[in-house]
């Protein structure tokens, strides 16, 4: 059974020794198997978060979040004092944003990025200061860019040209002085999915090294604007370094040359660092990419002969993506028989109860993840299994290749781990189905970070709707 299983799994999947098994790798870490076999996630058990609170659940755990960002923060610091200068960290609060995840953030001491007026207003609202948020996007509309001037947010980054002079007359136009950093296609491509590739020549992001000093000289044309510096982002879910090599060798030459025609503060080298979604990956810690990533800016600072700059990093799925996990609620399950080499295989569809409107990286990204039987343990077999949503569409896969045991059955609760990152934030109502509920467990204290969406509260937005 074990073979036939193992022949329609990928070779990076491993039959599990114990599909009771938590990989601490994977999962939060107070992420536990209590002696009846239920797991406990902060203290809570999973039966009673599901029963308050419903199907599908996001969950996070508080102290993990915290103890992360608390991990890349002190990392990026370390390794910027050890090159004699000073490190900003962003969370990019894309990955995941609600009031009391900015107030964890702002209390731990890290800052925040936006991308739309709706992420300035709530960082504003979660109590985050002004001044410690930069706001990104390639079409800020005046509205928007109005909006972050009069907030007071610490940097708007430029992406195109047409946006320096909006942001110069906004200011102007409320006497303030706006810093801002200039966002820069450096051409360098971290190798992930096609379409994380957010630093290459050929796409809708920053702006080509060639065309950077002349736009430079208009933003210091203008006394309304501050140039802090360069900012730079190579991509998503990145595992290696050579990347953020590549982009400091880049970088630093073009920020030499502006240094010739005025101050250059900051650098901003992005985000993206990697986290593991199964036990085959191997995510390098923080501090692997803090270190090595401040040791090149010394070394290519020293050889251009400049002072180090202060640098910038935006990480958000290594905070939030381990802490956070979905608990699902099993509906229907079937045997697949698949005929191989003459043959018979079968693949275990296990149905959940959410799907891509809770979780699309799957269908977007071909992204991996991994499955756990949480309500009870199991002594059965494990079983090549594929856990899908009950969206209508055959691409609606949410773990494509995992083993559960042979015993799972409906009504079981499963829980999908690092779910943290860019789940609640791309959720969506496809189908018709309402967003679940998020919730914050700490020590066995439960707290709503995001009420669960209810039918009549999505569908009232329809003007021919009628309660019934």
């Amino acid at each position: 059974m074990e073979k036939t299983a193992s022949e329609l799994a990928p070779s990076w999947l491993s039959i599990p020794k114990d599909v009771n098994a938590i990989s601490k790798s994977i999962w939060p870490a107070s992420f536990v198997r209590d002696a009846s076999g239920e797991i406990q996630v902060g203290g809570v058990s999973v039966a009673q978060l599901v029963a308050k609170y419903g199907s599908p659940l996001m969950v996070i755990d508080q102290a993990d979040f915290i103890s992360r960002a608390q991990v890349v923060k002190q990392a990026f610091d370390s390794a910027a004092s050890k090159i004699q200068t000073s490190a900003k960290v962003y969370y990019a609060s894309k990955s995941l944003s609600t009031t009391e995840v900015v107030k964890w953030v702002a209390a731990n001491g890290l800052n925040m990025d936006v991308c739309s007026a709706g992420e300035l207003a709530l960082a504003l609202a979660g109590g985050i200061e002004p001044g410690r948020i930069g706001l990104h996007g390639n079409n800020k509309s005046v509205s928007e860019i109005d909006e972050a001037v009069t907030a007071g947010v610490g940097a708007i980054v430029i992406d195109s040209e047409i946006e320096i002079e909006r942001i110069a007359s906004i200011s102007s136009s409320q006497n303030k002085i706006q810093n801002v950093r200039i966002r820069v296609n450096s051409g360098v491509h971290a190798f992930t999915h096609e379409y994380l590739a957010t630093s290459r020549e050929d796409q809708k992001f920053g702006i080509a090294i060639a065309d950077v000093p002349e736009l430079v000289a208009k933003i210091r044309s203008h006394s309304q604007l501050n140039f802090l510096g360069l900012h730079s982002h190579i991509g998503s879910q990145i595992f290696s370094v050579e990347g953020f090599i590549e982009s400091v060798k880049r970088l630093l030459p073009l920020h030499k040359l502006l240094l010739e025609e005025g101050s250059v503060p900051e650098l901003n080298l992005g985000g993206g660092f990697g986290i593991n979604y199964t036990a085959a990956d191997q995510a390098p810690e923080v501090s692997f990419f803090a270190s090595e990533i401040c040791s090149e800016v010394e070394k290519q600072c020293r050889e251009l002969g400049i002072e180090v700059p202060v640098l910038c990093f935006e990480p958000g799925r290594v905070i939030s993506g381990p802490a956070g996990v979905t608990i699902y609620t099993v509906g229907t399950i079937k045997d697949v028989q698949i005929s191989s080499d003459d043959a018979k295989q079968s693949r275990k569809y296990v149905s959940i109860d959410g799907g891509m409107s809770d979780n699309p990286r799957p269908s977007l990204y071909s992204a991996d993840y991994s499955a756990l039987l949480v309500s009870r343990s199991s002594a059965a077999a494990p079983v090549v299994s594929r856990v899908v949503g009950k969206h209508c569409e055959s691409g609606d896969i949410v773990v494509k290749d995992c083993y559960l045991p042979a015993d799972i059955s409906p009504d079981d609760l499963l829980a999908v781990a690092a779910t943290g990152a860019y789940c609640h934030s791309l959720a969506s109502n496809y189908n018709y189905l309402p967003r679940p509920a998020m919730v914050a467990v700490l020590e066995g204290k439960v707290k709503v970070l995001m009420n669960a969406e209810t039918e009549s509260a999505m569908l009232s937005r329809d003007p021919g709707y009628q309660t019934p």
